[in-house]
C-alpha cells in the first residue's frame, strides 16, 4: 500500500540524502538485521517499570522491545496471536462464556479466516520491507526468548501452563498486524460474515467427514445472538491531543498534550518504552499491545506526536443487485453483466470437550468487492423488504495494508517536521487516527491521514445527493454504495495531497470530531464526505477542549507544562458550565413540588410500551447539585447527580439557542426553562434512587477502578477514581465498557438501562479513559516529558506494576518525569538485563 517506492540509483541518492541531519552532517546508517549470528539487547528499568531498550541494529532492538514487552503482558501478547490468527477455538473452545453456546469464539476464528489475514501474511511477508521485516522477527525472537528462559508453567497466572502457550513467528506478528488494521472497518462485521450464506443455506460450520460426530449438546452456532447493525466506532475509542505552537507556548518551543481514551483492559492498552540505536533513532512513548517495535504516540530530540480516534470512514459496504434467473442467490449484476460470486470452504480446528478437538469447515462466500454480509432484516441476502433480490459485500480499504512498521518507525525517525510529513506521502499505515505534531521550533502540524477509501467523483456526489443513500448513511453510521456499477468502487486510499491538514504556529487540536475545527481561525473544508461532517454540532467535549485553550493557559496568556498538568486535572465539564446555574434556578422555582414523570412499568415489554406516572421530589437532588462544585474531583459531592441529569439530557437536549454553524464553539448554547429539564432530573433521581448510591455521595465513592481475581470474580478492593464523562462533556474522561475483545476472565458490573451506573457495582466501573497521558515541552536542552498510565504497564498479578501507576492516579492525579536523557537514565535505573540470542542456527 506503500504510496512511494524508490529504486535503484535514486533509492540510494535517497537513502544518502536521508542520512544527514538539518546541519548537514553525515549520521551512522540505520541497520535492519542483525549481521553476526547474535542478537543483543540491554533492557534498562527505571522507576514504574519503564523500559529503556538499547541496541545497534533493529532486529536486535525488536528482539529486546518484544522480551520487554513479555516480561510484563506475556499472556496478552499470547491472547492477540490467537485472536487474529483464528485459534481461539482450538485452545478456549467456541464459546466466549464456556457453555454458553454463544459461539463468539467460533465466530472471531471463522471470520477472520475468511477476511484473509493469515493468508495475506503469508503470502505478503517476502515483500515487506527489510525494516518490517526485522522488526517482526525480532520481536517475535524476543517473546520465545522470554518464553524459553522463564518456562511455560512459570509464566503470569493468567496463562500459566496453558496449552495455548507456544512460540510465536513472525507470520503470527504481521496477521496479528493486519488484523489491527481492520478494527474500524470490517473487524466489526466478524458475526454479519459468519452468518452469510445464500438463501435456504445454513452459515453453520460442520464437522468434517470421516471423523467423530460432534459431542452431545455441543452449541456450535445454535444460540448465536444474531447481530446488531455493526458501527463504525463500537468501542467509542477516543482521545485529546493539542499541538502547541511557538505562538501560545512559554518558552516559544513546541508543547505536545497526548491523552489517548482506551480500554483499560483487553488487547487494546498501551505500553510504555524507550527505544535507542546510537546515532540513528532515540524515542519514547507508548504504543498498543503486541506492536513490534516502533512507538505510536511519543517523541524524540526533534518532535512529539499524537493521535486521536478519526471520524473518517474506512470501508464501503456495497449493495448488490442479484441475477432474478440465478436462484441460487450467487450471481450478481455490474454493468448489467453477470458476475459469479466466489465459495472458499474454510476449516478450523475446534476444542469440543477436555482433550477432544475436532475439525470443523463452513463455506464463507466473495463477490468482487470483498466478503459478504448478513444482518438480518437490514442487510439481507435475498428479497428484502422493498422486494428487491439482493446481498451485500464490504470492502476495506485496510485490507493487506502493510505500510504499518514502516509508516511509524519513519515517524520515530524524522528529524525535522519535513520528514514527518514525509512519511504520510510514502505510506498509508496510520489506519485509523488523525495525527498532531509539533517540532522543537514550535511548528504544527495536523493531518487526517487513516486510510479512506479513494471514491469516484461519481460516487462522492451520490453520497451527497442521493436522498436514499444520504438517509441511510444518517441512519446507519456508514456508507452504503450501489454495486451495480464499476464507477462506484474504490482503488486504494485517498493520496496525501488530497487529505484534510493544516500547519500553524499557535495550536492545532483534535478531541475526535472531524478535521473541520482543527483550529477555528482556519476552518477545514471540502475533502471527501467519507473524512466526516463539517458545519455540524461538536461534541460536548470539543467544545470543552476549546473553551480550556482558550481560558486555562498562564498569566502570561502562553502555555507550559504545568498549565496543561493543571487543565487536564482541573476536571471540569462543559455541560456543567453551560447550564448548572440555570439548573439550579428552575430547582429554586421548583421548590418541594414533585415532578411528574412517566416510566415504563417494571415487567412490561418495550412493545406494548405500558407506562406508569410517578411523582418525584427532586429538591433533595436540587440540594446537591447546589453544594457541588462543578468539578469531576474524586472529593466532588454530588457530581454523580449531575452525570445522571446530563444522560438524561443527552437523550432530549434542551437549549434556548440553536446550532449555528457560523458560531460553532458557542452553540447551542442557555438551558431552556420547562418541564422536559425538570423530568430529566427527575428521572436522574430515579436512577441513583434504584441504585440506592446516595445523593450526597463523594464522586471517589462512587467511581473506581477494581482488578479481577484469576477466575474473573471481583477482587473487592474498589479505588477511588477521579474525572469525568463524555456525557457531561469532560476532557479527562473515563467510562466501562463490557467487551474488551481478550479472553482474561475479568468482572464487568451491568449499568441499568439507559445509564453508566451500576446498582451492583453501587457506582461507575472504570475499564477505558485516559490511558497513557504524555506531554512534551522542548526546550534549550531538549525533550522534557511528563507521562502517567493510568493502569500501569503489566497485566500480570505478581508483579509491582500491575498497579503501581493506577494507584498513584487513585491516590491523587499527578503526572511522573519521562527519563529520556543518559544523564536521567542512568541516575533512575533500578535494574538491567543484557539479551543475548544465537540465532546462527536454527
Amino acid at each position: 500500500m506503500s504510496r512511494l517506492r524508490i529504486p535503484g540509483v535514486i533509492g540510494a541518492l535517497a537513502l544518502t540524502l536521508a542520512s544527514l541531519n538539518f546541519t548537514g552532517c553525515f549520521q551512522q546508517q540505520l541497520i535492519a538485521f542483525d549481521d553476526d549470528g547474535v542478537l543483543q539487547a540491554t533492557i534498562r528499568r527505571t522507576d514504574y517499570g519503564v523500559p529503556h531498550i538499547q541496541a545497534d541494529n533493529l532486529e536486535s532492538l525488536s528482539f529486546g522491545i518484544g522480551y520487554a514487552f513479555s516480561e510484563d503482558n506475556a499472556c496478552m501478547l499470547l491472547d492477540i496471536v490467537a485472536r487474529y490468527n483464528s485459534r481461539r477455538s482450538q485452545f478456549y473452545g467456541p464459546d466466549k462464556i464456556p457453555g454458553s453456546g454463544d459461539s463468539a469464539n467460533l465466530i472471531s476464528d471463522f471470520s477472520y479466516l475468511a477476511l484473509g489475514i493469515r493468508q495475506q501474511a503469508e503470502q505478503g511477508y517476502a515483500g515487506l520491507t527489510d525494516n518490517t521485516k526485522a522488526m517482526l522477527l525480532g520481536y517475535s525472537r524476543g517473546f520465545n526468548h522470554y518464553l524459553a528462559k522463564t518456562g511455560r508453567d512459570q509464566l503470569d497466572p493468567n496463562c500459566a501452563g496453558q496449552p495455548w502457550v507456544q512460540p510465536i513467528d513472525e507470520i503470527d506478528m504481521l496477521t496479528a498486524l493486519l488484523g489491527t488494521a481492520l478494527l474500524p472497518g470490517s473487524g466489526n462485521f466478524l458475526a454479519p460474515i459468519f452468518l452469510a450464506a445464500p438463501p435456504d443455506t445454513s452459515y453453520l460450520p460442520t464437522p468434517l467427514a470421516d471423523n467423530s460426530k460432534p459431542q452431545p449438546g455441543l452449541p456450535l452456532s445454535h444460540n448465536i445472538r444474531l447481530p446488531q447493525l455493526p458501527r463504525s466506532h463500537p468501542q467509542a475509542l477516543g482521545s485529546n491531543a493539542w499541538a502547541i505552537g511557538k505562538e501560545l507556548s512559554a518558552n516559544g518551543k513546541g508543547l505536545l498534550m497526548a491523552n489517548p481514551h482506551f480500554p483499560h483492559t483487553g488487547i487494546l492498552r498501551f505500553w510504555q518504552f524507550h527505544s535507542t540505536i546510537a546515532g540513528v533513532l532515540d524515542v519514547m512513548g507508548a504504543s498498543l499491545y503486541g506492536t513490534p517495535g516502533v512507538v505510536n504516540v511519543g517523541f524524540n530530540q526533534h518532535l512529539a506526536w499524537s493521535h486521536t480516534y478519526s471520524t473518517a470512514e474506512h470501508f464501503i459496504v456495497y449493495q448488490l443487485m442479484l441475477d432474478p434467473d440465478d436462484s441460487s442467490g450467487l450471481t450478481y449484476l455490474v454493468d448489467g453483466a453477470p458476475r459469479t460470486m466466489t465459495e472458499k470452504t474454510l476449516t478450523l480446528d475446534v476444542a469440543v470437550a477436555p482433550g477432544t478437538v475436532l475439525p470443523f469447515s463452513k463455506k464463507v462466500y466473495y463477490s468482487d468487492f470483498g466478503p459478504m454480509l448478513v444482518v438480518p432484516d437490514v442487510l439481507p441476502w435475498g428479497t428484502d423488504e422493498q422486494s428487491r433480490y439482493v446481498a451485500y459485500s464490504i470492502k476495506d480499504v485496510n485490507q493487506r495494508n502493510f505500510d504499518i512498521v514502516d509508516h511509524w518507525l519513519a515517524m520515530n525517525l524524522a528529524h525535522n517536521m519535513d520528514q514527518f510529513k514525509q512519511s504520510f506521502r510514502q505510506y498509508d499505515g496510520v489506519l485509523f487516527n488523525n495525527t498532531l505534531a509539533v517540532d522543537q521550533q514550535g511548528n504544527t502540524f495536523y493531518i487526517d491521514d487513516s486510510t479512506v477509501p479513494n471514491l469516484t467523483p461519481t460516487a462522492e456526489q451520490a453520497l451527497r445527493s442521493d436522498p436514499i443513500l444520504v438517509q441511510t448513511r444518517e441512519s446507519i453510521g456508514f456508507s452504503i454504495l450501489p454495486g451495480t456499477s464499476a464507477v462506484f468502487d474504490f482503488d486504494g486510499p485517498v493520496p496525501y495531497e488530497q487529505a484534510p491538514k493544516l500547519e500553524r504556529t499557535d495550536f492545532v487540536q483534535n478531541s475526535n470530531d472531524s478535521y473541520w475545527l482543527t483550529n477555528p481561525a482556519s476552518p477545514l473544508t471540502d475533502y471527501s464526505i467519507l473524512y466526516g461532517a463539517t458545519h455540524t454540532e461538536q461534541t460536548l467535549r470539543s467544545r470543552m477542549a476549546h473553551s480550556l485553550l482558550s481560558d486555562s493557559a498562564g498569566q502570561d496568556g502562553r502555555f507550559d507544562l504545568d498549565d496543561l498538568e493543571q487543565m487536564l486535572f482541573s476536571e471540569r465539564a462543559f455541560l456543567a458550565e453551560a447550564v448548572l446555574d440555570d439548573l439550579l434556578e428552575l430547582c429554586r422555582i421548583q421548590g418541594h413540588e414533585p415532578v411528574a414523570v412517566e416510566i415504563p412499568i417494571p415487567g412490561t415489554s418495550t412493545a406494548t410500551a405500558s407506562t406508569q406516572t410517578l411523582a418525584v421530589n427532586i429538591a433533595p437532588a436540587c440540594h446537591g447539585l447546589a453544594s457541588w462544585d462543578g468539578r469531576y474531583g474524586k472529593n466532588s459531592r454530588g457530581a454523580h447527580v449531575f452525570r445522571e441529569f446530563a444522560q438524561q439530557f443527552a437523550t432530549d437536549p434542551q437549549w434556548l439557542a440553536p446550532f449555528d454553524p457560523t458560531d460553532p464553539i458557542n452553540t447551542p448554547n442557555t438551558l431552556a426553562s420547562n418541564d422536559v429539564v425538570l423530568q430529566h432530573l427527575a428521572r436522574a433521581v430515579l436512577v441513583l434512587q434504584e441504585t440506592g448510591v446516595a445523593l450526597d455521595a463523594r464522586l471517589g465513592e462512587v467511581q473506581f477502578v477494581e482488578y479481577s481475581n484469576l477466575d474473573g470474580t471481583p477482587s473487592g478492593e474498589k479505588l477511588p477514581w477521579e474525572g469525568a464523562n463524555n456525557v457531561e462533556g469532560g476532557f479527562n474522561v473515563f467510562r466501562s465498557i463490557a467487551d474488551d475483545s481478550s479472553l482474561i476472565p475479568r468482572h464487568v458490573y451491568p449499568p441499568i438501562p439507559g445509564s453508566q451506573i451500576s446498582a451492583e457495582g453501587q457506582g461507575y466501573q472504570i475499564s477505558q479513559g485516559s490511558s497513557w497521558i504524555m506531554f512534551v515541552s522542548f526546550t534549550q536542552q531538549g525533550p522534557q516529558a511528563r507521562g502517567l498510565m493510568t493502569y500501569s504497564q503489566s497485566i500480570d498479578p505478581t508483579s509491582v506494576h500491575r498497579d503501581d501507576q493506577t494507584r498513584l492516579y487513585s491516590h491523587q492525579p499527578a503526572l511522573r518525569p519521562l527519563h529520556f536523557t543518559e544523564k536521567d537514565i542512568r541516575a533512575n535505573t533500578l535494574s538491567e538485563t543484557r539479551l543475548n540470542l544465537d540465532v546462527s542456527q536454527p
